[in-house]
């Protein structure tokens, strides 16, 4: 039996499902928790919109690693949906579904990404998902705490 590697990254957040959606969708906040590893800085560029175009280039000490993709579903503040592609991600459309649940005191991620094309591929995505996740949670921890 062939499975396709899927990654599932989940975190809960003390900030309301629409802020958490809305920071996925704008330039000024993912530049600042959009860095995964060793990722110095992300540039970007959106097109926030069901058929729109976004690419992220990552800069690392190694050199920029750049990741494009479309939104296929942008349903606020409970789910957004668009494609992944990357050098780290076999040059091929992958799937990533975010989920915001609500909860009482915040919101749970459940980040899902389909379509890798290995196993190794995988497991370096649920960490660079993994580090992605956990600064959106500092960035509004700080942003609750200065607030």
């Amino acid at each position: 039996m062939n499975t396709v590697p899927t990654v599932t990254v989940r975190r809960e957040i003390a900030a309301p499902a629409a802020v958490l959606f809305d920071a996925w969708l704008d330039a000024a906040s993912l530049t600042v928790w959009m860095l995964p590893g060793d990722t110095q800085r992300t540039g970007i560029k959106l097109d926030p919109r069901v058929g729109g175009a976004f690419e992220f280039v990552m800069h690392t000490p190694k050199g920029s690693i750049p990741h494009t993709g479309t939104y296929r579903e942008i349903t606020r503040p409970r789910r957004l949906v668009f494609t992944w592609n990357s050098p780290y991600a076999g040059q091929t459309d992958s799937l990533v579904t975010v989920e915001f649940r609500a909860l009482r005191g915040g919101t749970e991620i459940v980040l899902t990404h389909e379509g890798l094309p290995s196993a190794e591929m995988a497991a370096a995505h649920n960490g660079g998902w993994s580090d992605i996740v956990a600064l959106l949670a500092a960035t509004q921890e700080k942003a609750r705490a200065a607030g």
